[in-house]
């Protein structure tokens, strides 16, 4: 059973940075495939934010968010990390680590459907 487990999350205020970590348990994140951070607002549809691939050769990112967040891969630390600078108010939400269970070509990263487990997330809140 993989169990990954977000932190990092927390308050800050617009203009900062923060840094989200993702450890996975069962399985070391070199035997798995494609992975990603998505993000929801309570009421709200779950939105990608940035997807890796398993060798971290390939990175993809959401557009709001290019040029400000960084997806990096640490097979090694078996964890995965979100650096997020320069945050905006609506970058507030709950950020979820999710992870493909296979190295095999991912058809759309940014499709949830892609990705076989989740983490429980971590609420990050960005004030104006």
């Amino acid at each position: 059973q993989v169990q990954l487990v977000e932190s990092g999350g927390g308050l800050v205020q617009a203009g900062g940075s923060l840094r989200l970590s993702c450890a996975a348990s069962g399985r070391t994140f070199s035997s798995l495939g494609m992975v990603a951070w998505f993000r929801q607002v309570p009421g709200k549809e779950r939105d990608f934010v940035a997807a890796i691939s398993w060798n971290g050769g390939s990175t993809f990112y959401a557009d709001s968010v290019k040029g400000r967040f960084t997806i990096s891969r640490d097979n090694a630390g078996n964890t995965v990390n979100l650096q997020m600078n320069t945050l905006k108010s609506e970058d507030t939400a709950i950020y979820y680590c999710a992870a493909d269970r296979s190295r095999l070509r991912v058809e759309n990263p940014k499709r949830e459907e892609e990705y076989d487990y989740w983490g429980q997330g971590t609420q990050v809140t960005v004030s104006s």
